[in-house]
């Protein structure tokens, strides 16, 4: 082949090999073929310097082997401890993940989401940031869509799985409520949307039922946003004796306010997280927080990615629920210590 610019084919390497050009396609995906024939396929292929050809590819078979992963916002530690388990487990001779950032921006969401559909992405795995925007019905007529977190009630996603954050953020709340607190802060990821069951509106509701003072503040995952809102919260008067973090990261930030205004946690101020980052046991006082099952979660998310790609199946909703892990971040309110 060194005589000529000509593109290496299937049709050089099987005449290099001896095979027939379905044995080769199948060898060089890891399909089909013993180990040692995959490995002659795998060298005389790097011999003659062929390169798959993605988009011929995806013409031929009407699949790319691409899977997006629409992350709402990679400031957040869990998204991306979800982000990299996912890019782990679907990755696969034939599979990979493009792992992308929609940096808290709603619309920048749906615009990343038509460019995976225009790059025949085989299916796509989003956070939604406004899980009620019509763009998803668009979208999902074009490409398999698996939702994580919230439901997507204006399309027809191929799977979801959801938050129980009704059972989250209300026994968060009880927990502050039996401790004795009257003034909750809670931190929210985002200025949230009329959606099916938004934690923000569950906490409005429990709140009134445990007659709770309660406060929602958007609230970004960066340590130095996080912190720059915590120290509004906690200079005001009169201030919260409890908050609600629904993120650890934005905890985080109030660790750090905490410090920077003498306020000790839990003897002048409550804590809870939601999602059970690893170094919340090594703060001091060790985070109280929600453990959510990600290893299931993942592997959940995977096999309706398997599902929707191979079969074109709808599968059901499931729902993930998280455990309250006391830690020591969580006590009575000053007055009633």
């Amino acid at each position: 082949m060194s005589g000529t610019s000509r593109r290496p084919t299937l049709k050089d390497i099987a005449a290099e090999t001896g095979l027939s050009m379905a044995a080769v396609s199948y060898a060089l995906r890891g399909l089909q073929g013993t180990p040692e024939t995959q490995a002659r396929v795998h060298k005389a292929a790097e011999r003659l310097g062929y390169q798959a050809d993605p988009v011929a590819r995806a013409l031929a078979s009407g699949r790319s082997g691409s899977i997006g992963v629409l992350c709402a916002s990679l400031e957040d530690l869990w998204q991306q401890r979800l982000a990299a388990a996912l890019g782990r487990e679907l990755l696969a001779p034939d599979r990979n993940a493009w792992i992308i950032d929609s940096a808290g921006d709603a619309d920048r969401q749906l615009e990343l989401a038509q460019h995976l559909v225009d790059h025949r992405a085989d299916a796509i795995v989003v956070i939604p940031i406004d899980p009620g925007a019509k763009g998803w019905a668009r979208i999902a007529q074009q490409a398999a869509v698996i939702a994580i977190g919230d439901a997507l009630p204006a399309a027809k996603a191929k799977s979801e799985v959801l938050f129980d954050n009704e059972s989250g953020v209300s026994t968060a709340l009880r927990r502050l409520a039996e401790a004795g607190h009257r003034s909750v802060a809670v931190l929210s990821p985002s200025r949230r949307f009329e959606v099916e069951r938004p934690a923000e509106e569950i906490a409005q509701r429990i709140a009134f039922g445990l007659k709770l003072k309660i406060r929602i503040v958007p609230c970004p995952h960066d340590l130095a946003g996080a912190t720059d809102v915590a120290r509004t919260i906690l200079t005001a008067r009169p201030r919260p004796t409890g908050i609600l973090a629904l993120a650890d990261s934005m905890a985080f930030g109030v660790y750090a306010a905490c410090a920077e205004l003498g306020i000790r946690l839990p003897d002048d101020l409550s804590l809870l997280g939601y999602d059970d980052q690893p170094m919340s046991q090594l703060l001091t006082p060790p985070l109280s927080t929600f453990h959510w099952p990600l290893d299931e979660l993942v592997a959940d998310v995977v096999a309706r990615v398997t599902s929707a790609v191979d079969t074109n199946r709808r599968v059901r909703r499931t729902t993930v629920e998280p455990t309250l892990i006391e830690r020591g971040s969580v006590a009575a309110p000053p007055s009633r210590a």
